[in-house]
């Protein structure tokens, strides 16, 4: 099976989470597996979120490599489509669909890869293990958090994954980058309060903690946490400079300095836009609460904070900084924190470039921070390495981070042949 044919499947089954509902596309993963011959494994929290386990055997030259991916999608409530976003239209070469980039369009290259394997059509050195998982548009909590806590024996062996978010072509300056996520942000969420003086509405108070609060946001929406220039990020903002003519190359190097960086990061760049966010830790105000009647001054206002660390940061690091920008009276506690090593395993880097560069002359791979998260911290915290290793070669201009989530989600069909290309060869090539 063609993989356009296998994403153009997989985007017709509505996986929209909440609720999620994976069971009949996981299903339908599980039939094409097993007409190969290749026994499955249906491993769930809850029997209408399941996970779906395959291993395809190697030669036991090298250790097991895992290719893993979510087939849970994100809402299109509220959203205007050209094409139905459940439909798996292929139009003009493009693929139209939710899910076409975050991750179906990954996960068929992964299955049709892993399917050449399964043939005998690609000899890997060692065991090739697919994972199929529900739920990480949603924290991850019935897919690859599960899996880690409670069935890690399923991975014994692994020390390198191939997952998102990452290996798709960027261009900038004329050069076409291939990012290859090799670490992530931290989940950071807290809880904020605000205390002050409760009373009448019509009495009025002073110092109350609803105006608190507005200064306090005010503050949060202005201002920014200090750059922090981490080992990831430099290798990745020097492997793009190096490849790029001066102006270009000059404004990436003012990056490297956190003091010229704070200049640099307030122009009105756009490409500039995710380095600023990867060379810092952040924060967001996404909920509050506060009052029960309106003409009663509360007493209380509680926030909900997304905060997203730097590897190599604590979350009282992340408290220290805000408390910094906004002042002391905003109380924070720590309501999740789901961490990330500080020092990734980048032994792979290497060969991985390598097929970008076979594939795409023109290719230039660097290391990149996701700013974000993906399952890939919970296979960190049982030691294995993600590389997010889902080549794309797009065309210039077309911005692929502003589809995801977002309505017209598409992906060319070309592009997802190349990817499942690239992830086949690392099948094949993969020795620890």
């Amino acid at each position: 099976m063609d993989v356009v044919d296998l994403l153009g499947d997989l985007l017709r089954f509505d996986t929209t989470n909440p609720p999620g509902n994976e069971g009949a596309c996981i299903a339908h993963v599980q039939r094409l597996i097993e007409e190969t011959g290749i026994e499955t494994r249906i491993v769930a929290k809850d029997d209408s979120r399941p996970n779906l386990i395959a291993r395809v055997r190697g030669a036991g030259e090298a250790p097991p490599l895992l290719l893993y991916g979510h087939v849970d999608v994100v809402t299109t409530s509220g959203q205007e489509w050209t094409h139905p976003p459940f439909a798996g239209e292929l139009v003009d070469g493009w693929l139209w669909g939710r899910g076409a980039l975050d991750m179906k369009g990954g996960v068929a290259m992964m299955i049709a890869a892993f399917l050449r394997a399964a043939r005998g059509e690609i000899q890997p050195r060692g065991d090739v293990i697919l994972a199929v998982l529900s739920d990480e548009e949603n924290g991850g909590d019935f897919g690859a958090r599960f899996l880690a806590q409670e069935h890690a024996e399923l991975f014994e062996g692994v020390k390198h994954a191939i997952g998102e978010f990452g290996g798709a072509s960027q261009t900038t300056g004329g050069r076409r980058f291939y990012p290859i996520q090799v670490a992530e942000k931290q989940m950071c969420w807290m809880r904020g309060r605000v205390r002050g003086p409760g009373g009448h509405g019509a009495l009025g108070v002073r110092g109350s903690a609803m105006g608190k609060t507005g200064r306090i946001l005010a503050r949060l929406d202005a201002g920014r946490l200090p750059v922090h220039v981490t080992p990831v990020a430099r290798a990745w903002i020097a492997g793009m400079a190096d490849a790029l003519p001066q102006p270009q190359s000059l404004v990436l190097r003012s990056l490297l300095d956190p003091r010229l960086a704070e200049v640099t990061l307030r122009a009105p760049i756009p490409q500039l836009r995710l380095l600023d966010r990867a060379l810092r830790n952040t924060v967001s105000a996404t909920i509050i609460h506060g009052g029960e009647k309106i003409n009663v001054i509360p007493s209380q206002i509680d926030l909900e904070l997304d905060g997203r660390l730097l590897p190599g940061f604590e979350p009282e690091d992340i408290i220290s900084e805000i408390h910094t920008l906004v002042g002391p009276e905003l109380e924070l506690e720590v309501i999740r924190h789901d961490a990330y090593p500080a020092e990734p395993d980048l032994s792979q880097l290497p060969a991985l470039s390598a097929i970008l560069r076979e594939l795409d002359p023109d290719a230039v791979p660097v290391p990149m921070l996701q700013v974000g998260v993906t399952d890939g911290r919970f296979l960190a915290s049982i030691g294995i390495q993600t590389y997010g290793f889902l080549p794309l070669d797009l065309p210039d201009g077309f911005e692929f981070t502003k589809l995801i989530h977002a309505a017209d989600e598409r992906v060319p069909a070309d592009s997802v042949r190349f990817g499942a290309e690239a992830v086949a060869r690392a099948i094949a090539r993969y020795s620890a």
